[in-house]
């Protein structure tokens, strides 16, 4: 249940959804079968062992998106017009045009998606109202922003907005590199990336490398900037902060130990413990980050 990649983003406006509120809105949008010609289908699932579609601890929740997707393959679509293809050229004497090529391709996928393989997957998001966070568990903005088209669909007036800091995550990591160390809570790790702003983008990567050497300096000397940094906070969580305020390979080092201490424990039990020491440590640090990079956190929704 561990969150690994995180996309932040800012409720604008005050959460007033208790958690029995938003099941019923999202219970409207379900996950379907992905049944006919649709390629896709996108619905709520449950994000925790329950059934239900909200997973609550106090005013914090869980929410999950599936999708469903039929498996085509590019490869097996072609093959298959060009068999059509040859067929039809030899009953017409000539080759068919492009017009004709069209055509073919979607009788091809008309008749195969009802027989495709559907794959699942599923994405989570924490709401956080106290704290005024939205944080989707995505590697890539374009994933996190299905998750909230749907959520968006199903709780009318919505807002979300970046997170306002008062210096850019790139400028900070680069002027951190240069002094050789990190601010507050936080400690340089052993991996970044440092990549230059001419037409080559010449880039340098460092991984399992200490970070506070001559030879870093000398690259932001050079022009380079920090576009990816390994951090520690507090000792407990390690993560790679980007230039664009994405949190990469999150690992909280108190894992393994939870899941000791909840080895006797039912598996409704288990995750209620790592949702709360998730959530907990989650808070502390987005709050510790954001004001390391000059923002201004959000004032705790009543």
């Amino acid at each position: 249940m561990w969150f690994k990649n995180l996309q932040t983003y800012r409720l604008a406006g005050e959460w007033t959804l208790a958690p029995g509120a938003l099941e019923e809105r999202l219970a409207k949008h379900p996950l379907q079968p992905c049944v006919g010609l649709n390629p896709q289908s996108r619905g709520w699932v449950a994000p925790a062992t329950s059934p239900q579609l909200v997973y609550a601890q106090g005013r914090q929740m869980l929410i999950a998106l599936g999708v469903e997707q039929k498996l085509l393959p590019s490869a097996v679509v072609k093959q298959t017009v060009d068999e059509r293809a040859e067929e039809l050229a030899s009953r017409q004497g000539f080759k068919p045009g492009r017009k004709q090529l069209r055509d073919l391709k979607d009788q091809v996928i008309a008749e195969l998606m009802p027989r495709a393989f559907a794959k699942r997957r599923s994405t989570r998001a924490w709401l956080d109202p106290v704290s005024g966070w939205v944080v989707v568990d995505a590697a890539s903005p374009a994933r996190a922003e299905e998750l909230l088209e749907v959520l968006r669909d199903a709780v009318e007036g919505l807002s979300l907005e970046l997170p306002e800091l008062a210096q850019s995550p790139g400028a900070a990591m680069t002027a951190w590199l240069a002094g050789g160390n990190a601010p507050g809570t936080f400690d340089l790790d052993q991996e970044c990336e440092l990549r230059g702003n001419d037409q080559t983008k010449p880039t340098v990567r460092y991984l399992r490398h200490t970070l506070d050497g001559e030879e870093v300096r000398k690259h932001i000397s050079e022009g380079k900037l920090a576009t990816r940094l390994g951090l520690r906070w507090n000792n407990r969580v390690s993560f790679v902060l980007t230039d664009k305020f994405e949190v990469k390979k999150l690992r909280f080092e108190d894992i393994e130990k939870a899941r000791e201490d909840a080895a006797t424990l039912s598996p409704e039990e288990q995750f209620d413990a790592e949702f709360a020491l998730m959530s907990g440590e989650l808070v502390a640090l987005l709050k510790d980050l954001e004001q390391a990079l000059g923002g201004t956190p959000v004032r705790a929704a009543a």
